[in-house]
């Protein structure tokens, strides 16, 4: 990794480098990044209880969103014998599910500059409750995939805009902990509900478990209604404000620079004055928080970063494989698991899940701290500057932690194991998921921050186009290979996977560098308020 010198003017940074520790101070400091105004409408200057409120509510609506699209598995037994679906079918509808999450974010993403964060919250939340109400009265395949496909869509914001919020919200030093926060609440989703609504299909049928996760759903859209901030910043100028004429680029059809035409007057942010109030609640719960200009760009963009920025790439990738793999296990559990010799009831599949949701804790109370933690000492080794591919050591661990679980997990599937081996996989598994993708998404948000949402729409369709693969082939795969020998194939990739990271720490911030100027003809086309 190249090493800054002391005297290097932050100015000169590729994207993702920042002063970390500003030893300029007549005592090593923190240097705060992004540098926050003093406007107390700015959400990186709100109150710690606001703050805590809006992420706990995205917190909130990320867990019930993953609850809703993972306890499907638990009805699987009601589908065969009430329904007479097939497993088949089973897949098909799961990796409609993946589509829609793929499509969804597509769509909606865009819709988060132009808009604000908290309408897309709202309409998401609202369509969920209807997909748990479809959900309880479906009858037919078509209709189980139908319900998949729209719950995907309506739950793809989950896997972005919550990165997007705390990104509006919390610095640089805290973000690996919150994201490692925000994919622990999709792995409490994806563990704990089942545990607890395997219990509801036993006593009271598959059918009310759907109607109960309605019922949660519903009031979490009303706590999201009257609770959930704006965190969209859009400063308001006031008092004396100054003008400058900066040139402006044009460009050809291909986006290529091709001169300057006439310069045009640019207002600069002033300072608001430390005496402005706060905006009143009716503003800060607006429906929508518009700003000008198109989002047509917002369509496309996303595809172009993924392929000119290696960051966006490597998180595509770690994040899209490592949900794969989850997925695979996922249908793996809900078919071998409820025949012999293990014939397993909903409620004891359910609990099956404990063994990921306690792997899954772990790596959240121990690695996400660690993961900040680690760049603090690395920062100060090099002269006070911060390089996001400093993240990336936490994830050699967790790889190999990865592989060892799907080996033990397969192969114990494979040769009939206890099921307690088969459960130690699982939370092996779920400590190095949250690892391998705190380090990946906080890599991203590090890296490229002014085109988080662009970048995360990218990553979120290839980890779903990767998921929805699995889903589709995983039955012919399974048919074709065998148990055992489908996760030694899934472990030894995940192995593979392992050199990625080890390349960008020595070679990233070349990247970032060669990339310097794509990356900031980018974010010129964002609609950004603030200067990372």
């Amino acid at each position: 990794m190249d090493i800054q010198t002391p005297n290097s003017d932050p100015s000169q940074f590729p994207p993702g480098t920042i002063r970390l520790e500003d030893r300029r101070a007549s005592h090593s400091e923190l240097a705060l990044s992004p540098t926050p105004s003093d406007d107390p409408d700015d959400p990186l200057n709100w109150s710690s209880l606001r703050k805590g409120v809006n992420f706990a509510l995205t917190c909130s609506y990320v867990c019930f969103a993953f609850v809703l699209v993972d306890i499907n598995s638990l009805a699987y037994r009601g589908y065969i014998s009430e329904l007479g679906l097939t497993y088949r079918t089973f897949n098909v509808a799961s990796g409609a599910n993946f589509v829609g999450l793929a499509l969804g974010c597509l769509f909606f993403l865009p819709c988060v500059h132009k808009f604000g964060r908290r309408p897309i919250y709202l309409i998401s939340a609202l369509v969920q409750f209807a997909c748990a109400v479809w959900w309880a009265n479906f009858h037919t395949a078509g209709e189980l995939i139908g319900v998949n496909l729209l719950a995907g869509f309506a739950g793809s914001i989950s896997e972005a805009i919550v990165m997007i919020t705390i990104v509006d919200l919390f610095f640089v030093h805290q973000r690996a902990r919150l994201n490692g926060i925000f994919v622990f609440m999709q792995s409490l989703g994806t563990t704990a509900g089942p545990i607890a609504m395997g219990y509801v299909v036993v006593d009271l049928g598959w059918r009310w478990m759907w109607w109960i996760i309605a019922i949660f759903l519903g009031v979490n859209f009303l706590l999201v209604l009257f609770f959930f901030e704006e965190s969209k910043y859009v400063p308001t100028f006031v008092g004396q404000s100054t003008s400058s004429r900066v040139p402006v680029t044009v460009e050809n059809s291909k986006g290529e620079e091709v001169g300057e035409k006439i310069a045009k007057p640019v207002t600069t942010r002033m300072s608001s004055g430390p005496g402005r109030s706060r905006k009143p609640i009716r503003q800060r719960l607006a429906f929508v928080t518009k700003t000008p200009g198109p989002i047509w760009q917002h369509f496309y963009q996303p595809l172009i970063v993924l392929v000119f920025l290696p960051a966006v790439a490597y998180t595509a990738t770690a994040y899209g494989t490592i949900l794969a793999f989850f997925s695979a296990m996922a249908s793996a559990s809900s078919y071998f698991l409820i025949y012999p010799p293990y014939n397993f009831s909903p409620s004891a599949i359910g609990l099956f899940h404990l063994g990921g949701f306690i792997g899954a804790l772990l790596g959240t109370l121990i690695m996400s701290p660690l993961i900040d933690w680690t760049i603090v000492p690395l920062s100060k080794r090099n002269t006070g500057i911060f390089e996001p591919e400093m993240r990336l050591w936490m994830s050699i661990p967790a790889a190999l932690i990865n592989c060892a679980a799907l080996l033990i997990y397969g192969i114990g599937l494979g040769r009939v194991l206890h099921w307690a081996i088969i459960a130690f996989a699982q939370g092996m598994f779920g400590f190095g998921f949250i690892t391998s993708a705190d380090v990946a998404l906080t890599y991203l948000s590090d890296s490229y921050p002014d085109i988080l949402a662009d970048a995360l729409v990218a990553v979120v369709v290839t980890r779903n186009a990767f998921a929805a693969i699995i889903r589709f082939a995983f039955t012919a795969w399974l048919q074709g290979m065998g148990i055992r020998n489908t996760f030694i194939l899934i472990g030894v990739i995940a192995l593979v996977s392992m050199s990625v990271p080890i390349v960008l720490i020595f070679c990233g911030k070349r990247a970032r560098v060669r990339t310097a100027e794509k990356y900031r003809r980018f974010a010129k086309k964002q609609q950004v308020h603030r200067q990372f």
